[in-house]
């Protein structure tokens, strides 16, 4: 379970690269993480002061946000502190997994700056970063323009994929196009990365991270193409090879007539589950945050897989990464469904993995 107190590390010069000493911190530290029937006890505690204290006892926390914006920050300083430990392809992959915390603070700050009313205190909702990665809030929300948001990034992935992104999608001002455009570039720079990776490291982290741009692949067609009806021509781009969704597959999916349709191609290759046995062929009565919940559910389970079977190795460490994005999402969650006053049986049903003690082949 979550707590106050982060990890602590031997110094750099004592242990550097020291993937062993790092994976077997992971294991302990796992050992206390919120799954389970810590998640059962959380869910059944009806205010956020004692949800509050029962995971940070000395953070004198009252408020919703500082809470969520701490869960995220500690995944931030994990992360950050993993570096020390690795090197070569693998430090360049935990480096890259930093990058996404500084894109989710781009598509913050740019859907303010889009509306043109700067809310006071509106840099909660963002997350603090290392320097390398940091972004100046209050400029970026007060540009005029998408031109002038993106005349303010610092030089780097973000500003070169965000002004490709204008001149692609120039037609449309919806910040959709440029949020999956950043996506989908990190992505793809994220499978080259686990793919230089060698031996029993690609073998055991890629399928993770496959099954997550998969993840991305599908809320293209459920949210992108069912939701907002953007044609499948303008989505096609976005694919990203190399995973359980190849891009014919991908666009067979796009051009479907309705959501069920597109759906049932996939069968157990991405939501692990015949989710439409039972439904009406051809029926659009589909819900999509179950379909974006089994998929998470199934990360879930990738994740752990990942962990156990490398023990001590790379493996290990980017498996435990997405547990614990895992836990800090359901932590989000559940303190939402206090705040809701949801019921704690609805609430745990809402947690990930959805289905608690279902097997689940990964």
């Amino acid at each position: 379970m979550s707590s106050g107190n982060l990890l602590i590390f031997p110094s750099k010069q004592r242990i550097a690269q020291d993937l062993d000493y790092l994976a077997a911190s992971l294991h302990a530290r796992h050992s206390r993480m919120a799954e389970g029937e810590r998640l059962d006890s959380l869910c059944h505690i009806r205010s956020l002061s004692e949800l509050f204290h029962t995971l940070y006892p000395e953070s004198g926390l009252t408020d919703i946000m500082d809470f969520q914006r701490l869960l995220v920050s500690e995944l931030i300083i994990e992360l950050a502190g993993f570096r020390p430990y690795l090197s070569g392809p693998g430090a360049d992959l935990i480096d890259w997994m930093m990058v996404r915390f500084q894109i989710e603070n781009v598509k913050i700050v740019l859907r303010i700056c889009l509306k043109q009313a700067v809310p006071q205190g509106f840099e909660r909702h963002c997350v603090p970063l290392p320097k390398e990665l940091a972004l100046n809030f209050q400029k970026l929300a007060e540009a005029q323009s998408l031109d002038d948001f993106i005349k303010l990034l610092p030089k780097g992935f973000v500003k070169d994929t965000m002004i490709l992104a204008s001149e692609t999608y120039s037609n449309h001002e919806q910040p959709f196009f440029v949020e999956a455009m950043l996506d989908s570039a990190y992505f793809q720079e994220l499978i080259k990365r686990t793919l230089q990776l060698s031996g029993k490291d690609k073998e055991l982290i890629k399928p993770l991270i496959a099954h997550e741009i998969d993840m991305f692949h599908l809320m293209l067609i459920v949210r992108g193409n069912f939701f907002y009806g953007i044609a499948p021509e303008m989505l096609k781009p976005l694919h990203i090879p190399g995973t359980q969704i190849p891009q014919r597959l991908f666009v067979r999916m796009l051009n479907d007539p309705d959501l069920h349709t597109s759906m049932s191609r996939i069968g157990k290759r991405v939501l692990d589950t015949l989710m439409f046995e039972h439904g009406t062929e051809g029926s659009t009565a589909i819900d999509a945050a179950q379909i974006e919940a089994l998929a998470w559910s199934r990360f879930f389970y990738c994740a752990g897989s990942a962990f156990r079977k490398s023990h001590m190795g790379l493996g290990a460490i980017v498996g435990y990464v997405g547990l614990r994005r895992v836990e800090v999402a359901n932590l989000i969650t559940i303190s939402e469904g206090i705040r809701s006053g949801i019921a704690s049986d609805v609430l745990r049903k809402r947690l990930i993995p959805r289905s608690s003690g279902e097997a689940m082949r990964v």
